[in-house]
């Protein structure tokens, strides 16, 4: 029996090969992961000629999942630069790469990372519009924003960020909400741009029939924009943000007609007291459909810290049914990152999707804190560095200060209550200052 997409051989009741290597990684049996994917409550984004790809599954019952976003810009164009940060951050067990290059040839570096990379891949076509057709905003026609999204699944992508929420109504009551910082996300301001300068509408809404027939075609996940994410606390949960994520769950119900799998794209900055709430209305609204969140960042006055405002309220969203964390770096609001930027913000959000999987009683996740426990208990530093998030890091602390004594720490030497509760647990004499 023949298929087109995840969703679609699940329908059908095919256990695809993709779907065995998920339900693998995730300690799942098949057919409750065939029922998810069936459902659209979880996604394996693959692309059918990302021939490379590792799988991975995406949905608030499974592990929450991190993705990075990378690329170039007309003022930091290295090439091998970004590279370099895609090879890092696979390595650091990123599962997704996001490519939001906006300057220079940026279809070799698609392709390449297609063609090599077994992350899954993300990107914007309507960033790269901008770049290849080279010419005013506003002459860019409706038919060639689409021909860009065509471009972007010939090249292999597995998922799509498209800005389609926002059409002329959206927009028409955005303007009249008098928002403190506007729109902040960079494809929300463009198409929102482009609509004021033609008059036309949005050509992702009109056309998106035809949008879904592409994904359908290669089965490229829809990742569904949001264009009016809050872009400081002061306009979280507004109606421009809340109206939006309605027209995205009409638009996901039209997805899973075409058998098209979706993800939800959310906030963005928002207070922690908001954050609950946010998440139970998206999985209202859109029926489980996964939720890709950009933090939340709790508060909007840490630039260089923002990977840590991030993973605050990345773990208090995906506790609460968010299930790709889309990571935040250090420089954040500053700069493009570099690589070390880039490894400080894999390991925030990734403490963040643990944390978060923890508390939602994924399976196992709390045996990697078990075992993390025992290895302190019984002060076995080497099995401590092996079981860190960021061994590297681990090592290179305990180096720096080295203790007297081999089974303590420099902090605590003989006051060491692991030490000294082993000691005395197991009958021995304990003089902390004698020795």
């Amino acid at each position: 029996m023949e298929y087109t997409t995840q969703m679609d051989a699940a329908r059908k009741g095919i256990v695809t090969k993709e779907m065995k290597r998920v339900a693998e990684k995730e300690g799942l049996e098949e057919k409750n992961l065939m029922k998810l994917v069936a459902e659209g409550k979880a996604i394996i984004p693959a692309n059918r000629l990302h021939t490379c790809l590792e799988p991975n599954g995406i949905g608030s019952m499974l592990k929450t999942k991190i993705n990075v976003n990378l690329g170039t810009s007309r003022d930091c164009m290295d090439l091998d630069m970004e590279l370099d940060k895609v090879n890092d951050a696979v390595k650091m067990g990123a599962e997704s790469i996001m490519d939001l290059s906006s300057y220079g040839d940026t279809r070799k570096f698609r392709r390449k990372l297609t063609a090599e990379c077994p992350a899954i891949i993300g990107t914007v076509p309507i960033y790269d519009a901008v770049v290849y057709y080279h010419k005013p905003l506003k002459e860019i026609t409706s038919r060639e924003w689409i021909d860009i999204v065509r471009m972007h699944a010939e090249d292999g992508v597995d998922f799509m960020t498209i800005h389609v929420g926002i059409n002329r109504q959206t927009a028409g009551r955005f303007k009249k909400a008098k928002r403190l910082t506007n729109i902040v996300s960079r494809g929300g301001s463009i198409i929102f741009a482009w609509m004021e300068m033609t008059g036309c509408e949005n050509p992702f809404y009109e056309y998106y029939d035809e949008i879904l027939d592409i994904c359908r075609q290669y089965d490229v996940t829809m990742s569904l924009g949001d264009a009016c994410r809050p872009g400081c606390i002061a306009d979280a949960s507004d109606i421009s943000q809340i109206e939006e994520l309605v027209t995205l769950g009409e638009l996901t119900r039209r997805a899973w007609e075409k058998d098209v799998q979706v993800m939800i794209e959310g906030p963005g900055h928002m207070p922690l007291n908001q954050i609950k709430a946010n998440m139970e209305i998206q999985q209202t609204i859109c029926k489980g459909a996964p939720f890709y969140v950009l933090g939340p960042l709790v508060t909007d006055i840490a630039p260089g810290y923002d990977h840590i405002t991030a993973a605050i309220g990345g773990a208090i969203a995906a506790a609460f049914g968010a299930s790709f964390l889309c990571y935040v770096t250090p420089a954040e609001h500053l700069r493009l990152p570099d690589r070390e930027d880039v490894k400080e913000g894999i390991i925030a959000s990734r403490i963040a999707a643990h944390a978060a999987d923890i508390a939602k009683g994924v399976k196992g996740a709390s045996d990697w804190d078990y075992q993390m426990s025992l290895a302190r208990k019984k002060l076995d530093w080497d099995r401590m560095f092996e079981l860190a998030i960021d061994p590297e890091k681990a090592r290179a602390y305990r180096a720096s200060a080295k203790p007297e004594k081999e089974d303590t720490c420099s902090m605590c030497g003989n006051f060491c209550a692991v030490k000294n509760m082993n000691r005395i647990l197991d009958g021995e004499i304990v003089n902390i200052y004698e020795e």
